[in-house]
């Protein structure tokens, strides 16, 4: 029999559910902005809110159920900010399309994939998690920001 290792303790990390409603996917930027900030990751703090608008975005949108909160999970390891977003509806998975043309939507895992090192899904029982990874620079991860909750 393996022996499976346990996962990597996370040094701070933020879980939150959100109403779903439009309003939800700005609070959830503001928020991914500040505390990236916040835990010593001043140079990702915008590119991880630009990922948590597009995937929350996408979970309201393709992943919605009425009345079912997505979430999202802000995780700062010690050499990864890691963004997840989870949904209800699992059997629609995020499928990344040729643009074609000039679009006024359709990019955000383009911009995903351009802004983040790694990204992928994880199907879940009831519902998915998009996730995206981030690699940390050197000294990076070292803010005295707070824990706000533990997993």
């Amino acid at each position: 029999m393996a022996v499976v290792p346990d996962p990597i303790p996370a040094l701070r990390q933020d879980r939150l559910s959100y109403n779903p409603v439009p309003g939800s996917v700005r609070l959830a930027r503001r928020r991914a902005a500040r505390l990236v900030g916040e835990w010593g990751c001043p140079r990702l703090a915008q590119d991880a809110a630009l990922v948590v608008c597009e995937l929350a975005s996408n979970a309201l949108l393709h992943g919605g159920v009425p009345g079912r909160a997505f979430r999202v999970h802000l995780m700062l390891l010690p050499a990864v900010l890691r963004v997840e977003v989870t949904d209800a509806l699992g059997e629609r998975l995020p499928v990344v399309r040729p643009v074609v043309g000039e679009p006024t939507c359709g990019r955000g895992l383009l911009l995903i994939a351009a802004l983040t090192a790694r990204w992928g899904v994880t199907p879940l029982v009831v519902g998915k998690t998009v996730w995206a990874e981030f690699d940390l620079e050197e000294g990076e991860g070292s803010g005295t920001g707070y824990v706000v909750r533990p997993a």
